[in-house]
């Protein structure tokens, strides 16, 4: 018997998120996902009137075929599937891993090489650029490792986050779109010796609620691409390229990342803070908001939307909120403000907007957990 669960995240991704409709050609791109899951957002997809087309990918294949590749091989391989994204409306990935740590053995530079010669042509030019596209993970035994759960209590977990009433935060997330996009100077307080200054003058902010990500709950601008000052301590563990990092420290001086450290994968920053100048720059800020987020778990598409968070994102800058800075890089680090996390403040021109993980002017308190949960 079908989950029912399936069907409900099925119409949500085809109705809400890429608002499909009839005579679209979506991709449905599934990394290590029950087939199930993949026949639901089929027949959700054809119930809209779309054409549906499935990839179906292995999180453990995808590691054998980038470490070591040849740059021949990977633009052979990106150039077959950059033509089919192509004709592509709608994009669906959904990704699942038995293993949050597979890439981990691929050498940087093959993970560089990959991120130049397919990640950029095929998902950052074309995919993000010229799709409606929209990304979430899959629940897995290794996910609920992380998350320090029970499978079957992670699962339950998961759905109802990802099924959340998305419509509903997109209408509390206006207003703070509004402010980030009216706001000049930004200021950071925390723990760690965090004391970080930008400005965000004249660059749009976009709120995400359920389009782009599942699950959601954030507004994203980016900084001034010279205009970031000071230290920023991240309390948030995280892995990327398959690599755990925890206590990430930046020092900040006109843009420029001049210092780094970390009291878990530190010798491994310089490597990915030196694959390009666009990494050592600033390409994201964004303040997240899910109700039902609460506890990092590893997976930075949970994690960079934890009420009473912050995301701060060196390299790539997205087109919607563009600061001119480009990179092959785009690594979300986050950073819980809630008192059991060492609290911490947010300042728009001087204004505290939120304090210790809670807004606290009167336009934005409809975002507090209590009012989104």
């Amino acid at each position: 018997m079908n989950d029912p669960r399936f069907d409900r995240l099925a119409e949500l991704l085809t109705t809400h998120s890429t608002r499909l409709e009839k005579g679209e050609h979506v991709l449905i791109e599934a990394f290590d996902v029950p087939e199930a899951f993949l026949c639901a957002v089929i027949k959700a997809a054809r119930e809209c009137g779309a054409h549906p087309h499935v990839a179906i990918r292995s999180t453990r294949v995808l590691r054998a075929l980038v470490d070591g590749a040849s740059e021949s091989g990977i633009e052979a391989w990106a150039a077959i599937d950059e033509h089919r994204m192509k004709k592509m409306d709608a994009y669906i990935g959904v990704r699942g891993s038995e293993n949050a740590c597979e890439m981990a053995s691929v050498d940087e530079a093959s993970m560089s090489l990959f991120g130049r010669k397919y990640q950029k042509p095929v998902h950052f030019e074309q995919r993000v650029k010229r799709t409606k596209w929209c990304v979430l993970r899959w629940p897995t035994p290794s996910m609920a490792q992380l998350a320090g759960m029970s499978t079957d209590e992670f699962e339950d977990f998961y759905f109802r986050v990802c099924c959340l009433d998305y419509r509903r935060m997109a209408g509390a997330a206006a207003a703070l779109q509004v402010r980030m996009q009216g706001a000049e100077q930004v200021h950071i307080l925390g723990p760690g010796e965090t004391d970080l200054r930008f400005s965000i003058k004249d660059i749009p902010a976009v709120a995400c609620t359920g389009e782009m990500n599942i699950p959601d709950g954030e507004v994203f601008t980016s900084p001034v691409r010279d205009s970031v000052n000071g230290v920023i301590a991240f309390n948030t563990a995280t892995i990327y390229h398959g690599v755990p990092f925890e206590n990430v420290r930046l020092r900040f001086e006109n843009g420029r990342i001049v210092e780094s450290g970390a009291t878990v994968g530190g010798e491994r920053l310089n490597d990915i803070f030196d694959a390009d100048e666009g990494a050592r720059y600033i390409g994201e800020f964004a303040i997240g908001f899910h109700p039902h987020i609460l506890d990092p778990m590893k997976d930075i598409l949970f994690d960079e939307k934890i009420a009473g968070s912050f995301h701060f994102t060196p390299g790539q800058a997205y087109e919607e909120a563009d600061n001119g800075n480009r990179s092959e890089i785009h690594w979300d680090l986050v950073c819980i403000q809630r008192p059991e996390y060492g609290g911490g403040e947010i300042r728009f021109d001087h204004e505290t907007i939120r304090k210790d993980g809670q807004f606290v002017v009167d336009d934005l308190l409809a975002l507090n957990p209590d009012q989104l949960g």
